[in-house]
């Protein structure tokens, strides 16, 4: 009589079936314990913005409640936000400040940074410590002067005084550029040199397309610190209302309507959204900028 030969299933062990299947469970549960802490930090992150959102969606009586969830959703904040604010002139104010003074930024800014990183002068490191000393100077420690010379000239009121200072180069971006332009070999600017290109030609024709990361990130570090400025408009824009950004223009809303708090948060959206678009679009250029920013002194 022929034994018969048991299948690999019956000889496997009563155990081998409930440990494959509390595989993927402990798998989980590793992956929970591994990144407990970034988990917990995206949710410290996401949750206001999640609260902003939600909170935009109630009506009046409900915002700041012990309800979580809007009942029912109201969208019509958004549309009172335009129709009872200037809100559309708001935002043209912001981008006109934006757009002038990253671009007067980049003009001034690019090449004196070209400058301090590629080219040997005398004076170089002191030039560059006067930058960095510029960078930690606190703005209200030179506010009254300042704010004097411009009202000389009848530019107060407007946002003229927070743009046109870009034309001398920004501090903070002369620094960010110069470390970026010094891990560029010098080679390539010597051999265009050879080959007869001005010091003009070797910036906008060798560096500059070498370094499109760093004066990304460069750009877009301006362009949002000009779109949530307060400071600025503070000083000099808070007696005309026609040349408020949108970031005045929502601090002074919140302190004047602060029991509408739906409201509020529905303008705060929309002043989020530009800010978030154009950071989801130049997030690879400006990653990479800040990665490849160099060290050197």
């Amino acid at each position: 009589m022929t034994a018969v030969s048991q299948s690999p299933l019956a000889r496997a062990p009563r155990g081998a079936a409930s440990g494959s299947a509390r595989g993927p469970r402990r798998s989980l549960l590793v992956w929970i314990a591994e990144h407990a802490a970034l988990v917990a930090l995206g949710v410290l992150t996401i949750a206001p913005i999640v609260f902003v959102i939600l909170t935009s969606l109630m009506s009046s009586n409900q915002a700041l409640t012990a309800s979580i969830l809007p009942r029912p959703f109201d969208f019509s904040n958004y549309a009172r936000v335009f129709t009872e604010l200037p809100l559309a002139q708001w935002f043209g104010n912001s981008s006109m400040y934006a757009v002038l003074a990253t671009a007067f930024m980049l003009v001034s800014s690019v090449p004196a940074a070209y400058a301090l990183a590629q080219i040997k002068f005398k004076g170089a490191n002191l030039i560059f410590t006067v930058i960095i000393v510029a960078m930690l100077l606190p703005p209200q420690v030179t506010a009254v002067p300042v704010y004097v010379m411009w009202s000389q000239l009848h530019l107060t009121g407007t946002l003229w005084p927070v743009i046109l200072p870009n034309l001398l180069g920004d501090a903070f971006s002369i620094f960010l550029l110069r470390q970026f332009f010094m891990t560029i070999p010098k080679e390539y600017g010597d051999a265009a040199r050879m080959d007869g290109c001005s010091e003009w030609g070797v910036l906008w024709r060798v560096v500059v397309p070498m370094a499109r990361p760093g004066i990304a990130s460069a750009a877009i570090f301006m362009f949002f610190h000009s779109w949530n400025d307060y400071y600025g408009p503070l000083l000099y824009a808070s007696e005309n209302q026609a040349a408020w950004p949108v970031a005045y223009g929502l601090a002074t809303f919140r302190g004047q309507h602060g029991t509408d708090w739906s409201m509020t948060m529905a303008m705060t959206v929309v002043v989020m959204v530009p800010v978030v678009v154009i950071f989801f679009f130049a997030q690879k250029a400006f990653v990479e900028g800040i990665a490849l920013t160099g060290v050197k002194g």
